[in-house]
């Protein structure tokens, strides 16, 4: 029988996968996880399957800790998203579609506006697989209770997703024409890959520089921003390095030293984009690697365009 260091190591990607999705966050899941592993070493008995027990108890761990984080979001400065997750460490190639249309940034917005109890159902239920019996030992609750709160849950979910899927390998070919369009600057061109109500959203939790109030929108509106921005962001030495982000085409935009100003993910829909979503906070990058100053990074862009245009 393996010791439990190992049963645990075993069981913590899909134990993180379990968090992220009930919490959106990536540092809060890895809390959740780690408390987790604090309880079952400090459980004197070894239960029958550590899955189901682990299972249980992440699921547990994180519905409290997003019980009081609704509060926090309620007061958050700003549109709240979703903490940048650059590759999901559960795979399951039976569950693979369910796993990676749960993880996009949509579908987390989405479980944002389901209660507690029917997020957690839903991701143990639809996302992950768990028999009823499972999910209501998970949450405490009856079979009954646990099919109401996933069938809710599922129907909140369907009505909010798009009717027509996008097809991956169209939606990684258009991004990558897009960022080419981004990095050359011209509004016309990259006008011809956004949806007429493209929406950009950022993230920026009052910690870091926003545009427009966290929103804009119409493809005129995001193109020309988008256009000033892209020419003197690279005078300075920024990248932007395409990157798959909750599992949608992305990228990741570092300053002249490599570290990261923000993340991008794009939502595209029958063949165009439809929103661009960018976590410019902080606090929600530094698992993503060395964080810059988002503000210096503004100052030098703006001083590189004001240089442009006394030219």
């Amino acid at each position: 029988m393996p010791d439990r260091d190992e049963e645990f190591e075993e069981l913590r990607p899909l134990l993180f996968s379990i968090a992220y999705r009930i919490l959106g966050s990536v540092s809060e899941a890895e809390d959740a996880v780690q408390d987790t592993w604090l309880r079952y070493a400090g459980s004197p008995t070894r239960p029958a399957s550590a899955k189901a027990f682990l299972s249980a108890v992440v699921t547990r761990v994180s519905v409290d800790v997003l019980r009081s984080a609704r509060h926090r979001r309620e007061a958050y400065l700003g549109p709240w998203l979703p903490e940048p997750l650059l590759s999901d460490p559960y795979q399951d190639p039976e569950r693979a579609a369910e796993l990676a249309d749960s993880v996009s940034t949509a579908a987390l917005l989405l479980l944002e506006r389901l209660s507690p109890l029917e997020r957690a159902a839903f991701v143990l239920r639809e996302v992950f697989g768990f028999g009823f019996a499972e999910v209501a030992a998970s949450l405490g609750r009856s079979e009954a209770a646990c099919r109401q709160l996933a069938a809710r849950a599922r129907r909140h979910m369907d009505d909010g997703r798009r009717r027509f899927e996008a097809d991956r390998r169209e939606c990684d070919e258009l991004a990558v024409r897009f960022f080419d369009a981004f990095k050359e600057g011209a509004v016309d061109d990259l006008l011809q890959f956004l949806a007429a109500d493209v929406q950009m959203v950022g993230d920026a939790g009052g910690k870091a520089p926003q545009w427009g109030r966290g929103l804009i929108v119409g493809a005129r509106n995001v193109a020309g921003m988008l256009a000033a921005l892209a020419e003197p962001f690279a005078r300075i030495g920024g990248v932007v390095e395409p990157h798959e982000v909750n599992g949608q085409p992305g990228a990741i935009f570092r300053d002249a030293a490599g570290r990261v100003v923000n993340t991008w993910t794009l939502d595209i829909a029958d063949g165009q984009i439809v929103a661009i979503r960018a976590v410019v906070n902080p606090d929600k990058l530094r698992h993503v690697g060395p964080v810059a100053d988002a503000w210096a990074v503004v100052r030098e862009t703006t001083e590189a365009r004001k240089t442009d245009a006394g030219a």
